[in-house]
């Protein structure tokens, strides 16, 4: 078995500067990323809490949150992947944040939102996010940087709102 994959580089916060260890801290999803076991999913399970943010801001403010939370998780992203030295390691989960609300969008636009949902999109973005369906295995193996870490998780995020589109469009 290969051991390197169990064994990820420590972060050693005291070396770094207050600003980055601020950025750090939310390129691992203020901490969620850190779960030993399934980083992702903890991240994503984090993202929930966003939920109630968006449903009081409404649809487009949603919208907006959203956007910023993906363009800035750009530069979030590979900052914090140069600053401890990886590609795309488990622990960086803003982008899992991204997708995950992504997902939300037209529950929220609907407003139809309640814990049965939650949990739907919640599945439904884990579910692609790990499955990695065309094109996102492509992004994931193809681009490199802030842009890439960030872009597979946005499109998980999108094919997941699309299949609950699809749903409410036929169901309601």
């Amino acid at each position: 078995m290969d051991t390197s994959i169990l064994h990820k580089p420590a972060i050693h916060f005291r070396q770094f500067s207050l600003y980055h260890r601020f950025i750090i801290f939310l390129g691992v999803g203020l901490g969620s990323g850190l779960s030993p076991k399934a980083p992702g999913t903890f991240g994503s399970a984090f993202a929930l809490l966003f939920i109630p943010i968006f449903m009081h801001v409404g649809f487009y403010s949603s919208f907006i949150l959203i956007t910023f939370m993906t363009l800035i998780g750009i530069y979030i992203c590979g900052k914090t992947a140069r600053l401890i030295q990886v590609h795309d390691d488990g622990r960086i989960v803003w982008d899992e944040f991204a997708g995950q609300s992504i997902t939300f969008l037209p529950l929220i636009y609907f407003n139809l939102m309640n814990i049965q949902w939650a949990l739907i999109g919640f599945a439904l973005f884990r579910l692609f996010d790990i499955w990695k369906p065309w094109p996102i295995r492509v992004i994931d193996q193809k681009v490199d940087g802030g842009f890439g870490i960030m872009l597979d998780d946005v499109i998980a995020g999108i094919w997941a709102a699309l299949c609950i589109l699809i749903y409410l469009n036929f169901s309601v």
